[in-house]
C-alpha cells in the first residue's frame, strides 16, 4: 500500500468536520463549493458546519477578488485551527532552547524568561491597576487560558491557590525546566505578591499549584 493510499484511507475514517479543516490545511482559501466537492458532502452541509467552526474559531472566512464582479468568499484555518495539526515547533523549540542555555550563562537565561513574563503582564497593567485579589486572580486565568494553560483557582484556608490543570510548555519544560518561570512569575507581577509553587506536574503531580498569601499581599501595599 502506497502512502497515498494510506492517507486517503485515514481522510475517509475522519469525521466531516475533521475532513474539512484538513482540506483547509492542504487547499487553504477554498470556496464553500471546493469543500463539498473535497469532502464528498453538499454545500449547504459544508455551510453549516463552517458556520460551527467559525464559531470555535478554528475557521475564517475572507472575501477574495477574482475577476469581476463580486468578491467570492474563501474559507481559511485560524491560528487556532492550525495547532490543530501535529508540527514540528516543539522539536525547534527544544533545539534553541538548548543553544540559548549553551550560549548564555544561567542567570541570563533566567533573567531572559522573567522578561518575557513582565512584558506579557505590562500588556495588562492599567487593567489590573484598580482591581481587587480576586478580579485580578480571574484576569489571570484568562490570560493563562489565552496562553494555553488550563486554570482553576480556589480560596482556601485563608490563602489562595492557582491550579494549573494543562500546561501548555509540559513537553517543553521535561528537557528545559526553565520555562516554568514563565508563569509563576506572570502570575506574582499581575497579583504584585510572590507566588509560591507548591506542586508541578513535572515532579510527578497532577497539576501545578501555586499558593498565594493575602497578608503578603498586604504588606507588598503598605511598602508602596
Amino acid at each position: 500500500m502506497t502512502e497515498a493510499d494510506k492517507t486517503g484511507i485515514l481522510f475517509h475514517m475522519k469525521s466531516t468536520r475533521d475532513k474539512i479543516l484538513q482540506t483547509l490545511l492542504e487547499k487553504p482559501r477554498s470556496t464553500i463549493n471546493a469543500l463539498a466537492e473535497a469532502v464528498g458532502i453538499n454545500p449547504i452541509s459544508v455551510r453549516h458546519h463552517l458556520t460551527n467552526l467559525q464559531m470555535e474559531g478554528l475557521v475564517e472566512g475572507q472575501e477574495e477578488r477574482h475577476g469581476v464582479g463580486r468578491p467570492r468568499l474563501v474559507y481559511v484555518l485560524t491560528d487556532e485551527g492550525m495547532e490543530r495539526f501535529p508540527t514540528r515547533y516543539m522539536r525547534l523549540a527544544n533545539r534553541l532552547l538548548s543553544q540559548l542555555k549553551d550560549s548564555l550563562p544561567a542567570p541570563a537565561v533566567a533573567n531572559l524568561f522573567n522578561q518575557i513574563a513582565e512584558n506579557l503582564a505590562s500588556q495588562y497593567s492599567e487593567e489590573a491597576e484598580n482591581m481587587s485579589m480576586e478580579e485580578r486572580l480571574d484576569l489571570v486565568k484568562e490570560i493563562l487560558a489565552h496562553e494555553g494553560f488550563s486554570v482553576e483557582w480556589e480560596k482556601k484556608d485563608g490563602r489562595y491557590e492557582i491550579h494549573e490543570i494543562s500546561c501548555p510548555y509540559y513537553q517543553i519544560g521535561a528537557s528545559h525546566p526553565e520555562v516554568c518561570s514563565v508563569d509563576q512569575t506572570l502570575i506574582s507581577k499581575m497579583l504584585s505578591v510572590p507566588a509560591s509553587k507548591v506542586q508541578c506536574i513535572l515532579s510527578g503531580a497532577s497539576h501545578c499549584t501555586y499558593v498565594i498569601q493575602p497578608a503578603e499581599a498586604k504588606k507588598s501595599k503598605e511598602k508602596k
